[in-house]
């Protein structure tokens, strides 16, 4: 992914039309590596949004608010006390050396804000967009640090500490050169002497260039990227700086980015401030054009960030439940295995009967006896201990039936309950691949402590443990009404709580999933158009632990047809009348 210097004006450029002369009027923290900007400019309220989570660093203009917590974490505490209120002066994005414009992965805030004694003064709010050193900073007016939202030590960095009261400055990237400042002459030269892939020179000596960019420079320029820079005919390098200055005068100096977005196979797979050419050849991947680098930067990272933070969250759960779906499968197979031990238990009985009934022709040190099996009436043949009688044998053989019998009554009913625990922890596993909230994952955690899947950790509250997601709630091309459970007990409310007797039931056929009600507000099933039941079934088929698969069964039924699963966890029904159809997956819900 290219979030890169160019990236960084692009968005530099927003921020400049959209937040100065601007006032903060709300600060919130979110996550703990993330903070929000409400800033009101001419009655209109924009919402800054900046992670530095080390996967999905960003900084951009959004239309979403993410929910504060109730206790603002000291970070936040500290930027309402000295931004808070805050007219924002100016956004800039600066060199290595902070008092000129360049390319660095930085974004500073200028902000003017009136302290303690209602004296006017200068604050700085340094956004370093750097992957896993990605970090917020808080300045005084002399570039000390107030706090930062990480704290570094010098134990855990030998180059920059970031501590409060610690003088700020951007870490050395190895001598690059700021492109903002890079003559023609400059620029050849420093390449001629890299003996490295020229792509890789490009991005390796020169400020906000990614590896995507100097692809780009390359292909623009007609220039083999493999081949080493000093080896590049003076011609070539000539060429390439004319491509370099080109983007660099359009979306740093003229400012007038051309945002894309690159799909392969309709998947998101990279992003720039300006249109890329390398890929016009190439029928798999298609370049979509956006009016603002913002747009860009949140349709990209909605999926990726929501996704990336739900399975960071929920590793101690899927640690858990990796463990205990391997243990009931190992506990499952055991016990499969003891109740195929357990088919020929019947003959011990055959043997120990016919002993009963034949033993007084042996008269002793016998290895087999041969006689009438009365039940089928034919020849069978009875192994014998020899130093036992006929009637020590017979007893031995009925003993051995008896607890062979005994075992087969008790694995029986373990099996049949090992057996639904696997269902039910492969159910979870199911709705902890749907979960897209922290409420999502605390209903998966209740579940968990409710079935003894999980122990309630000391000192948590039950107020958090009790608090609930909500089921999807989507409605069809035709008008129709439908909810979809995100996990077992939204299953169980979607099913008999929102839905009535009368409204359509989907579920992917033989696998764990999501309950799919369709509201019909009472019409007959018949009248339903066709439309709506392919929609709801796409999406049971995708709410699935199926929905990579090409093709997904799926059952359908009326909802009075459902009946609950007896001493079975919630969201578990059986049904006997039901219709099928087989769809691709499909998730309406994100078109």
């Amino acid at each position: 992914m290219a979030y890169d210097g160019l990236v960084v004006s692009a968005t530099v450029k927003e921020f400049r039309e959209r937040l100065i002369g601007g006032r903060i009027a709300k600060i919130t923290q979110p996550e703990k590596d993330e903070i929000q900007l409400t800033v009101r400019n001419q009655k209109d309220n924009v919402k800054v949004q900046i992670s530095v989570n080390p996967s999905l660093p960003l900084c951009t203009l959004t239309e979403d608010a993410k929910p504060a917590p109730i206790n603002a974490p000291t970070f936040c505490m500290a930027l309402r006390k000295h931004i808070g209120n805050g007219a924002i002066l100016d956004v800039r994005q600066p060199d290595q050396a902070l008092h000129e414009d360049g390319l660095e992965r930085v974004i500073i805030f200028t902000i003017e804000h009136l302290d303690e004694m209602g004296d006017l003064g200068k604050r700085y709010l340094a956004v370093e967009l750097m992957g896993k050193y990605s970090n917020i900073i808080l300045l005084r007016d002399d570039h000390s640090i107030i706090d930062s939202v990480k704290r570094i030590s010098a134990s855990q960095s030998s180059v920059r500490e970031v501590l409060p009261n610690r003088p700020y400055f951007i870490p050395d990237a190895g001598g690059k050169k700021n492109p903002l400042a890079l003559e023609e002459a400059d620029f050849c030269a420093l390449l001629a002497q890299q003996p490295e892939p020229v792509f890789q020179a490009l991005f390796h000596h020169i400020t906000g260039l990614s590896p995507l960019t100097a692809s780009e420079l390359c292909h623009r320029a007609g220039v083999d990227p493999d081949l080493s820079a000093n080896c590049q005919p003076a011609e070539a390098l000539a060429v390439l700086y004319g491509s370099f200055h080109h983007i660099i005068e359009e979306v740093a100096i003229e400012r007038q980015p051309d945002p894309v977005i690159v799909y392969q196979d309709e998947v998101p797979t990279d992003f720039s401030a300006f249109d890329l050419t390398l890929y016009e050849e190439d029928a798999a991947f298609e370049v979509e054009h956006f009016d603002s680098m913002s747009e860009v930067i949140r349709r990209f990272y909605s999926e990726k960030d929501k996704s990336s933070r739900i399975r960071q969250r929920s590793t101690d759960l899927r640690k858990v439940l990796t463990t205990l779906m391997e243990r009931a499968g190992k506990k499952l197979m055991i016990q499969e295995k003891q109740l195929r031990d357990t088919e020929g238990m019947d003959k011990y009985r055959v043997y120990g009967e016919l002993l009963h009934t034949y033993g007084y022709s042996l008269q002793g040190g016998e290895d087999h006896l041969v006689c009438e099996n009365y039940y089928t009436n034919s020849e069978i043949t009875i192994p014998l201990q020899k130093d036992l009688s006929a009637a020590e044998n017979a007893k031995r053989y009925l003993e051995k039936y008896q607890k062979q019998k005994r075992t087969k009554e008790n694995v029986t009913v373990q099996l049949e309950e090992t057996r639904k625990e696997v269902e039910h922890l492969g159910s979870i596993r199911t709705a902890l691949d749907i979960a897209e909230s922290e409420e999502d994952l605390q209903d998966i955690r209740r579940e968990m402590i409710d079935f003894g899947f999980l122990h309630k950790a000391p000192g948590k509250g039950k107020n958090r443990l009790q608090r609930k997601s909500k089921p999807y709630h989507w409605v069809t091309s035709d008008g129709y009404e439908l909810f979809i459970g995100k996990n077992n007990y939204q299953n169980e409310d979607v099913s008999f709580r929102l839905g009535d007797g009368g409204d359509l039931w989907f579920h992917a056929k033989g696998v764990t999933g999501s309950h799919v009600i369709v509201k019909t507000g009472g019409q007959p099933m018949e009248e339903v158009p066709d439309r709506v039941f392919i929609e709801a079934a796409e999406l049971a088929a995708y709410f699935s632990s199926h929905r990579e698969d090409p093709k997904v069964e799926v059952d359908y039924t009326i909802r009075k047809n459902l009946r609950k699963v007896p001493n079975q966890a919630p969201g578990f029904v059986i049904y006997h009348t039901n219709w099928s159809v087989t769809v691709e997956p499909k998730n309406l819900l994100a078109e």
